[in-house]
């Protein structure tokens, strides 16, 4: 039997190893990378460009269940009839108060013009609040991978960047069709 110290030794190789493996120049063939800004306090950033909004900075957090978008984005997005209303949901946030906010899916997000995701949930929150990049948006695109150093994030399951199709009869992005055309079928 190998002394304490040999042991430890050997755990420290394996878990080198098993990090090295998995070190964003290994992940994946297919992946995208993107870089994020490290803007302190343990928080990281990418350029994520909503469609029909523009580019906007959002916080990369995987303890968020959705990506969140503010009442400035959602009304922008509702001007150009890319927002669909889903629900009603009640969120528990980080300093452990409830809130019940909307949510509504989105036709597409670009994060870092490079990864390109369609039909995403958003939650709303009041004012003029941060964008969070949650699970409801990351989730699209995993397998992924989050580095810290480097402030990378890799993600395999992508679109090609540019622009969803666009639906003749509705104008809205096809990704939203099935509730888009079951709205104008409706009539309202």
């Amino acid at each position: 039997m190998a002394a304490p110290h040999e042991a430890i030794g050997i755990l420290v190789a394996v878990a080198f190893f098993t990090l090295l493996a998995a070190s964003p120049a290994t992940f994946a063939a297919d992946a995208v990378t993107v870089p994020m800004k490290d803007k302190g306090a343990d928080t990281f950033y990418v350029d994520v460009h909503v469609e029909g909004v523009g580019v906007l900075d959002y916080l990369v957090d995987t303890g968020a269940g959705y990506m969140t978008i503010n009442e400035d984005v959602l009304s922008l997005l509702q001007a150009r009839d890319q927002a669909i209303y889903v629900r009603r949901l009640r969120g528990i946030m980080a300093d452990g108060s409830t809130h019940v906010v909307p949510v509504y899916r989105i036709g597409s997000i670009n994060i870092g013009g490079v990864c390109r995701i369609d039909d995403v949930e958003a939650a709303v929150f009041p004012g003029a609040s941060r964008g969070l990049l949650g699970l409801s948006a990351l989730r699209k695109a995993a397998p992924l991978m989050f580095s810290i150093e480097p402030p990378l994030l890799q993600m395999t399951n992508c679109a090609a960047p540019g622009p969803p199709g666009v639906d003749a009869i509705t104008h809205a992005p096809i990704s939203l069709m099935p509730l888009a055309r079951d709205l104008v079928q409706a009539g309202e």
